[in-house]
């Protein structure tokens, strides 16, 4: 019998087989590397926190919110929006307690009718700050600078305006804009800084 027409014994082919695995580079396993699209969703929920922010309160009169009058011509600034009516305070958007007559009742408040910060808004305001700062720390351009747009009924207390100040000051915003209708024309509005 000539060798081309040998028959390969079971040992054989398997040490062929073997031979030619061995010059085959092992398969690379191929997956998705997330953590570039986790940058990106990061850098996209950065974006859209911003320009949600930029937004200026939108003011709607009722009969629980009545704006003061104002000589000043200086327009709303970009500013975290609290709304105070005669029955709740608004912080940008949700309701964060109610009032009565335009007064926080003193179960709301640290130290009861005598205190002066409301246990409910500090930590929204608190989780507000913390957002800032960290749109401030991805983008340089938008320092946090702690400014607010007070937004009140002009019955409000004197009192109650003093609780809220109070309040916001202890979240590290020190920036006051109260907002106001101008006296030349009801539509739009104005921004008292103090």
């Amino acid at each position: 019998m000539s060798e081309a027409t040998q028959k390969a014994t079971m040992g054989q082919v398997k040490a062929l087989v073997r031979r030619k695995l061995r010059r085959v580079p092992e398969h690379e396993e191929q997956s998705l590397n997330i953590y570039p699209m986790m940058d990106i969703m990061t850098i996209i929920l950065v974006f859209m926190i911003m320009q949600v922010a930029q937004e200026t309160a939108n003011i709607t009169e009722t009969d629980d919110l009545r704006l003061p009058w104002t000589t000043s011509t200086e327009h709303q600034t970009e500013a975290l929006p609290i709304q105070v009516s005669r029955t709740e305070i608004i912080v940008d958007g949700q309701v964060v307690l109610s009032l009565r007559n335009g007064q926080v009742d003193p179960s709301q408040k640290q130290g009861g009718a005598n205190g002066f910060l409301i246990t409910p808004l500090l930590p929204r305001m608190q989780a507000h700050r913390d957002r800032l700062k960290l749109i401030a720390q991805r983008n340089p351009r938008r320092p946090f600078t702690g400014e607010v747009q007070i937004i009140a009924d002009h019955r409000t207390p004197y009192r109650t305006l003093s609780e809220l100040i109070y309040t916001i000051g202890q979240a590290e915003f020190s920036h006051l804009h109260f907002v106001a209708v101008e006296s030349s024309s009801a539509s739009t509005a104005g921004a008292a800084r103090h």
